[in-house]
């Protein structure tokens, strides 16, 4: 979490004090700020997707949650794509294919992914355990052989992936990591 404090026509963002422990931030901005309005975070309307981009600006376009239903979505102009996590249902290979296919297609001048809990797959502890187990919630993921999700990540071809890993582009640096 960060916040953004004008100072001389510049903003300067400072690290949210609760950024380390998500559960002690849910926890104060729930119940001290209702409805997660940190301090200093000013909320604004949104402006439709086509809206022109200020000379000198670099506008973020922020999604999360596609959950392999990318057909028909009207992304909004923008120079980097930041997808949050969610991207597939299971992080099977074919839907990673799929949604890097979508990236392909998208104008941004960066895309940069970082996975969800949904990414099962890009975990591979978590499958290491599930293929120990019962397919019982996952019957999708107990065709997959080790081998077929070794390097999924590795799919995503048209964007840049972050796992606890960053990024700096056009001036920012980006951090990227999947708590599940």
């Amino acid at each position: 979490m960060a916040h953004g404090i004008p100072s001389q026509g510049k903003v300067t963002i400072t690290v949210d004090e609760y950024s380390s422990n998500p559960t002690q931030a849910f926890t104060h901005y729930n119940i001290n700020q209702s409805r997660f309005q940190p301090p200093h975070v000013h909320m604004v309307d949104p402006i439709p997707y086509d809206t022109p981009k200020p000379a000198g600006h670099t506008r973020f376009v922020c999604i999360s949650d596609t959950h392999s239903r990318t057909d028909g979505i009207q992304m909004p102009y923008g120079d980097i794509l930041l997808h949050t996590g969610d991207f597939t249902e299971l992080g099977l290979p074919s839907e990673v294919k799929k949604f890097n296919d979508w990236l392909g297609n998208l104008p941004y001048e960066y895309k940069i992914v970082i996975a969800g809990n949904h990414e099962l797959t890009f975990d591979k502890e978590f499958m290491a355990d599930l293929v120990k187990q019962d397919y019982y919630r996952f019957p999708s993921v107990s065709k997959l052989k080790p081998e077929d999700f070794d390097n999924v990540q590795s799919l995503l071809t048209n964007s840049i992936y972050l796992q606890d890993s960053e990024v700096t582009v056009k001036g920012f640096r980006i951090y990227g990591a999947p708590w599940r």
